[in-house]
Parts: structure tokens; sequence; C-alpha cells
């Protein structure tokens, strides 16, 4: 489904800034995976998924989604099939726009209310309704107005409103208050079980990514270090994983915040 075959990629190539932030990456994704991936912050990670949604152009390899080489393909067409969610809440959404307005232009129906017909409009409630945070009754209200979890939970409905071939998360959960984060998680398992998405996720939290989804991968310095799926992964604790990372990338895992949650 997706195949990234041996990317690289260097920032500032030639000059002391230099920065090798992938490094002969490799990953096969079948459809309907549930990858969670974990690392310390300069892992990679971030970098990884900026690659496959075209926010630059690998230095070397290969990318195919579908059987389609989209290595060379502009972010903006890769968009209209690959989904994405950041970390920060206000990202993925018109703040100045209302609910009603943003699921339009998600949906492809029209950019301004006049061009929402009743019947996508009862779509967009009946959808809203399901994510039991009272949205459905505030379709008029700007979502700027709407708080952290609401925003990225209505992010996550724009992004799979049309289901995309790929869905990345980028620790879409991380700026949330714990509530706010189990909420939004919850809706992201079921939104990817119901629609039978195939999915990357980022994070930090080493729990989570042997919980959720099919299969884990671990990344250090630009390189995937660790994969992980099946009787093997059910069998791994925090303490194992830990233990795996420090096998694999020679040391100690050093990061407070994958330690901390």
């Amino acid at each position: 489904m997706l195949e990234i075959s041996h990317i690289s990629k260097t920032f500032h190539p030639g000059t002391a800034d230099a920065k090798t932030a992938l490094d002969d990456v490799s990953l096969s994704v079948k459809k309907g995976d549930f990858i969670t991936i974990i690392g310390a912050n300069g892992a990679g990670k971030s970098t990884l998924f900026n690659a496959v949604a075209g926010s630059f152009f690998t230095d070397s390899g290969s990318i195919l989604l579908d059987g389609e080489d989209i290595t060379l393909m502009p972010e903006y067409k890769r968009a209209r099939f690959i989904g994405r969610l950041f970390q920060d809440p206000m990202r993925g959404s018109a703040p100045n726009m209302t609910i009603e307005e943003n699921l339009a232009l998600a949906a492809g129906s029209g950019a301004w209310l006049t061009t929402v017909s009743k019947k996508e409009k009862e779509i967009f409630r009946q959808k809203l309704a399901l994510l039991d945070m009272g949205l459905e009754d505030r379709m008029r209200q700007p979502v700027g107005l709407l708080s952290g979890g609401q925003r990225q939970a209505l992010t996550l409905m724009m992004a799979t409103i049309n289901p995309p071939k790929l869905l990345l998360l980028d620790e879409h959960t991380a700026a949330l208050d714990p509530t706010a984060a189990e909420k939004v998680l919850e809706l992201t398992k079921k939104t990817v079980e119901e629609n039978g998405l195939t999915c990357l996720m980022v994070t930090h939290n080493m729990q989570s990514a042997l919980e959720l989804g099919n299969r884990t991968v671990m990344m250090n310095a630009g390189k995937i270090i660790f994969d992980t799926s099946g009787d093997e992964r059910a069998k791994l604790g925090v303490g194992e994983l830990l233990e795996k990372f420090k096998e694999a990338a020679g040391k100690a895992l050093d990061n407070d915040r994958m330690l901390l949650s």
C-alpha cells in the first residue's frame, strides 16, 4: 500500500549546520495497518511524515502509494488522498470560519455556507453528534472558539470525512489535557476501525504505542531501529521496549518526556 524505499534527507548540506534527518529509511505498510511510531526528539518521526506528505522532496529513495510513485508529487496533490493531523490543534482548520464551513471545505462541497445543501448540513450534524461534544448544536460558531480537544476532534473528522488512502497523526493529542487526549484517542481508534483506514501515528507515550494499532516502529537518529507486530509485540511491556531501544541504539533512552509518559 505504502512503500518507502531507502529515503534520505540532509538539511543544509555542505555547511556547518548540515543535519541528516532521514538516513536510508525503508518501510512497507500494508493496507489497513495502524502503525505507532515512537522515538526521542530529533529521531526523524515528523521528518518522515513530512517526506510522505510532500513537505519537501527527499535526496534519494522513493515513495509509492497504492503503486503510484509520489516521490516528486507536490504536497497539494498528495493532500487529496493523504490526511494529516498535527500536534497543534490550531492547525488543520480555519479559525474564523464556522464549524459548518470548515466541514464543507473538507468535504469538497463548497467554501461558503450558502453553497451547502440541507442534506449536507444534516449529514454534518449527524457526524458531529457522534463526537459527543455538543458540536452539532454549534455549527454556526467559528472554530476559533472551540477548546483544543474539540478542535482536534473536528480536525480528525475533517481529515476523514472523505476517507483518505493514508492518515498521518503527528502527536495529535500531545498538546491536549489528559481528559481531552483520552477522548480524542478513542475517537481516533473508532474512526480508523470504522473506515478501515491505513494509519501512521507518532506518539511519545510508549504504553499507547503498544496498545494502539497492530504494529510499532521505533526510530533513532533518522533510522528505523525496531519494528514489531503480532505475538512479539503483544508480549512487550514498556520495560521490554526500553531494552529493545538500548539493544538497537547502543545506548539507553534518556528522553524524559517519553520516560514520564
